[in-house]
């Protein structure tokens, strides 16, 4: 299995983290709990995971992506290898593990849109370390994405340092995103990483709850202060902030948007600014590639189904 993972030609990006699968029913409440059984307008299985999210729409998008990951050998590792065959996604040769399983995550998508999660603590999610990443990093990549700072336990500060510092030192743009801490870490915990970040993108929780701010501005500022370059944060329906050396700004969501699942909407709006990014495209014109994304990502169900269905380039 491990042949089809090897690298053909350099990648244009990299993005590393985690890869696993998805099987989403919508709508789904706690009324199944009382009955035993509720019917689902959608069940399906799709591809997930913050970084293989973003690799999936970026090559959707054109891009040569690398996804630097870990999956496991079974059937649902073999589901990721033949999709990220199709989408052009490149992996690395030693990406494929006998002593694991590829992570299953089980989504309960409400009426509103919003999700409940069953996790596999001992498949794929959390098993990437700072030895399965390889570096240095392919010269033609421009941009390295680490998909989600506080999704596995054994890439902390230091780690996150080593491979934001590795990357800049090559002339890298660093860009990141995260999930909530999870060990109550603090800004300065992160400070020796977040120095190396040109852009950083987590969503309106994420960025208070780490910096301890009450509003998305304090927050923005005080990740700026502890050394990241530009900061970006999602917002939902209210769009996304922008703190960068320019200024400052809110950047409005798109209008008329009907949501049916925000699975994957974070790592859309991602995907669609580092695209845009790559492209050359002035950091406004980024956040509202990505708020384009992100809300095409919310209309329908699955993470990444969006750009399966529509094309959609800039």
């Amino acid at each position: 299995m491990k042949d089809a993972c090897k690298r053909k030609e350099e990648p244009e990006i990299v993005i590393i983290g985690a890869s696993i699968l998805d099987v989403l029913a919508y709508p789904a409440d706690e009324e199944v709990f009382r009955t035993g059984s509720s019917p689902a307008e959608d069940i399906r299985l799709s591809v997930g995971g913050d970084a293989l999210n973003e690799a999936t729409v970026l090559a959707r998008l054109g891009m040569k992506v690398l996804l630097e990951t870990v999956i496991g050998s079974g059937k649902a590792g073999k589901f990721i290898l033949d999709h990220c065959r199709d989408c052009g996604i490149l992996l690395p040769a030693d990406c494929v593990r006998e002593d694991f399983s590829t992570g299953i995550n089980v989504v309960l998508v409400s009426r509103d849109g919003s999700r409940h999660f069953l996790t596999n603590p001992h498949g794929s999610l959390r098993r990437l370390t700072l030895q399965d990443i390889h570096m240095p990093f392919p010269q033609r990549a421009k941009i390295v994405c680490f998909a989600s700072i506080f999704v596995f336990p054994e890439i902390g500060p230091k780690e996150l340092e080593v491979i934001f510092r590795t990357a800049k030192e090559q002339g890298k743009t660093v860009c990141a995103d995260m999930t909530k801490r999870k060990k109550n870490e603090t800004v300065e915990d992160l400070a020796g990483a977040l120095k190396y970040v040109d852009y950083l993108i987590p969503n309106d929780e994420e960025a208070m709850l780490l910096a301890g701010e009450e509003s998305v501005e304090a927050a923005a500022a005080r990740l700026r202060e502890a050394g990241a370059g530009t900061v970006v944060i999602k917002c939902g329906a209210r769009g996304c902030y922008l703190d960068s050396a320019a200024g400052k700004c809110w950047v409005p969501a798109e209008k008329n948007v009907k949501c049916v699942d925000t699975t994957g909407a974070g790592d859309s709006f991602a995907a669609g600014f580092l695209y845009a990014l790559s492209r050359g495209r002035s950091l406004r014109e980024c956040a509202e590639y990505g708020n384009r994304c992100g809300a095409k990502a919310v209309s329908v169900a699955g993470a990444t189904d969006w750009v399966e269905k529509i094309a959609y380039s800039i």
